[in-house]
């Protein structure tokens, strides 16, 4: 099974069919960004207000944490 540090998570066996991604990383200096992806078409960033909304009102199919070497910061991708 694949870790990240303390987080466990066992991929899928079967794709995935998703429209977009809403992705929450931080850049250089610790600064949280937020971006909508259309797979193929766009990568527009979004307010951290947006990011949440639609964290909790959206049918999420699958969550990836992304790791990183700052214990501080939790980086992860939803996939709506």
């Amino acid at each position: 099974m694949p870790s990240f540090g303390n987080m466990r998570f066992v991929p899928s066996p079967t794709p995935l069919n998703y429209k977009v991604v809403y992705s929450a990383t931080a850049n250089e200096s610790g600064r949280m960004q937020y971006h909508r992806i259309v797979p193929g078409e766009s990568k527009v960033r979004i307010s951290r207000t947006e990011f949440v909304d639609k964290f909790n009102s959206l049918h999420i199919l699958a969550v990836r944490p992304l790791p990183v070497d700052n214990a501080q910061v939790f980086q992860f991708e939803f996939y709506a």
